[in-house]
């Protein structure tokens, strides 16, 4: 079987709770002796370490410990991949029977999941996460520059609007002030036609009393 990786361990601390391997190797003697140098420190860490042409790759959370063995050909990124999802698998499964389980307690049933995940990983192209995430931001990035762009033209549009506000406003101000003066002006016309006119028929009511009297 060709495949990129080849053995996984999950562990708590030194107790193995379930591995799997995909090909006769040493791999579970290697991971014991690493679990064991590891268990010196207590920090959370991710850690690669070589045996021969293979490249055994560790993931501590939280005092459980996700190793897998891979070939020197598979890098990092795909081996450290299967490990956070192995690992995700393995909490949600078990949960707080992880902290007191005995060894290879789930053996039996997660060494299938393994068998399954490592086949996944190591075959399916679609499965180094990583670079599948770097293209769709690489696709959401250009959608942003795209909707930045529209909105800078927006806002270009905006400023224009902007500025065709403005001066409707004031050409809207002029033409109240020049329809008050008018308004003004017609009214004193108003009121010197009708001063005229009431002139001017007081002075022939006068005529007419005038010729009548004499």
């Amino acid at each position: 079987m060709n495949m990129g990786i080849l053995y996984a361990m999950v562990a708590r601390g030194q107790v193995v709770l379930a591995e799997f391997s995909a090909t006769q190797t040493n791999a579970s003697t290697v991971a014991r002796q690493i679990l064991e140098k590891m268990s010196q420190g207590k920090n959370d860490s991710n850690s690669s370490f070589s045996h021969e042409r293979y490249i055994f790759h560790v993931k501590r959370t939280d005092g459980l410990t996700v190793l897998c063995m891979a070939d020197d050909t598979s890098g990092r990124r795909i081996p450290f991949a299967f490990l956070e999802e192995i690992h995700q698998k393995f909490v949600k499964t078990y949960g707080r029977a992880i902290q007191s389980a005995s060894g290879y307690a789930m053996n039996e049933e997660f060494s299938r999941v393994m068998s399954q995940q490592m086949e996944h990983f190591s075959t399916d192209p679609n499965a180094d996460r990583l670079n599948r995430l770097k293209g769709e931001m690489s696709q959401v990035r250009s959608v942003m520059i795209d909707n930045i762009e529209k909105v800078l033209e927006r806002g270009d549009r905006l400023e224009l609007l902007v500025e065709k506000t403005s001066t409707m406003q004031g050409n809207s101000l002029r033409f109240k002030k020049q329809s008050r003066r008018y308004k003004n002006a017609m009214w004193w016309s108003n009121c010197k036609i009708t001063v005229t006119l009431i002139l001017l028929l007081s002075l022939i009511i006068a005529y007419i009393l005038f010729a009548f009297v004499f």
